[in-house]
């Protein structure tokens, strides 16, 4: 790869901001100062510095978020403010994209990446990836209602769900449910609750896959997953249930 490329790729700046740091010698390469940018290197068997640092080159981003209410999971509008706007610079280098979708008014997990395939592995109906929610719900919520959404229930617009789990954590006039499901449709888990006869007024997202939300990180924070929480992530990922 060009070096100007790589210390781009890396958020050094423009191409052009990259080849003033090279007049200014503060970039080595295997220790050696280095003023071409049209140099090739391998980042991965060569040690590339700045101003003695040296450059972790990475392709991927991998980002669990906190999502708070408000904010639309987007990359960018022109009017609400984004879970992207949320991030440092340098991660929004990356050009990260949200995998799937939270309301705006929903808090809870989101994972933040550029790595298209895994993305793609998440959402893809056919790998029945499972997504936990903890609610709020308006109205006694029965074993009735267990019954119901594991045998699936019909949307208003005539679509039947396939079979979620429900867990009923308190009931009464004001009741706390867990819900995994394992699709994705528009505004599901507050449809469900609807064709029912309840509301949902609070929704929160736990776990999507074998990724759980760190319930460390305040509303609107986020870290990079651990390597163990990546493997794990991309090999339940890749298993068709």
């Amino acid at each position: 790869m060009r070096l100007d490329k790589l210390l781009s790729n890396m958020g050094f700046g423009t191409r052009k901001e990259v080849k003033q740091l090279l007049k200014q010698k503060v970039v080595t390469v295997d220790g050696v100062t280095v003023k071409d940018a049209s140099m090739h290197v391998d980042p991965d068997s060569q040690d590339v510095s700045v101003y003695g640092e040296r450059v972790q080159y990475t392709e991927f981003i991998y980002i669990m978020m906190n999502k708070p209410p408000g904010v639309i999971s987007a990359t960018e509008d022109i009017v609400e403010k984004t879970v992207i706007d949320l991030l440092d610079p340098l991660a929004r280098h990356f050009k990260p994209f949200p995998v799937g979708r939270l309301d705006k008014d929903t808090e809870g997990l989101l994972l933040i990446t550029n790595d298209g395939q895994l993305a793609h592995n998440l959402l893809s109906p056919k790998k029945h990836v499972p997504k936990t929610y903890y609610a709020k719900i308006d109205g006694v919520v029965t074993e009735e209602d267990i019954e119901a959404f594991q045998q699936g229930v019909e949307l208003d617009d005539g679509y039947v769900t396939k079979p979620g789990k429900l867990v009923i954590l308190s009931s009464g006039e004001k009741s706390e449910i867990e819900l995994t499901i394992q699709e994705g449709k528009f505004h599901q888990v507050k449809r469900m609750f609807e064709s029912v006869g309840k509301k949902v007024t609070y929704l929160k997202r736990l776990s999507m896959g074998s990724l759980k939300l760190d319930e460390q990180l305040k509303l609107g924070e986020y870290r990079e997953l651990s390597e163990n929480e990546l493997v794990t992530l991309i090999n339940s990922s890749q298993v068709t249930q």
